[in-house]
């Protein structure tokens, strides 16, 4: 029986440590392909070209949303962010799982293109803590801080749209959370049920 790849989704709010869970779980399970997200944005300290993110200009960006390139894209806090759908579809018919760790707004176009995908959502434990987060990664001035933290709320209300949700505590047993609903989608019933029928009636 052939299974095609899960493309795994996960987004949350700015500090919930979604990225952080992400690379813990491919740190742990090295079959799962990572999707490398095209911005407009600016590298931050540490991040690497065509690992962290393809670090493009705008022009590049709209040549290739003029060329139907992308999965999906959004502009989150004035600069673009996009997912290029010729990687992801390869891969998941090879039968390999692709993990996409992206914005809310961006989550929610994926759904409507790719339904069957599985959408996990990232929560803080406390609104209090997401702020501290944001504080101490050093990453955005006071004024993106303060963007970011507002939108919070509205953002979380947004998780009736996933299958999932994670609460990170603790980035380790988050991942193994992770890993856990991934294992649990690859024995769901309803993605296999026409196979599994035909591989048992070949043998009759």
């Amino acid at each position: 029986m052939k299974r095609e790849g899960l493309l795994i989704v996960v987004s949350g709010p700015s500090g919930a440590g979604k990225g952080t869970i992400c690379k813990e779980l491919l740190r742990k399970n090295s079959e799962i392909k990572l999707s490398v997200s095209a911005t407009t944005r600016s590298p931050r300290e540490g991040e690497i070209h065509g690992v962290n993110y393809y670090f493009i200009t705008k022009e590049t960006f709209q040549d290739m949303i003029d060329k139907d390139e992308f999965l999906e894209y959004a502009n989150v806090y004035d600069n673009f962010y996009g997912t290029p759908k010729k990687y992801v579809f390869e891969t998941l018919s090879k039968g390999e799982d692709v993990l996409l760790e992206i914005d809310i707004q961006g989550a929610m176009s994926v759904k409507q293109k790719y339904p069957n995908g599985v959408f996990v959502f990232i929560l803080p434990p406390s609104l209090e803590e997401l702020k501290n987060r944001i504080v101490k990664r050093g990453t955005e001035s006071e004024e993106d801080i303060k963007k970011r933290f507002g939108s919070a709320l509205s953002e979380i209300e947004k998780i009736e749209n996933y299958n999932y949700f994670i609460i990170n505590e603790d980035v380790e047993k988050s991942a193994c959370e992770l890993q856990n609903i991934i294992n649990a989608e690859k024995n769901r019933v309803s993605r296999y049920k026409n196979d599994i029928i035909k591989m048992f009636k070949e043998e009759l």
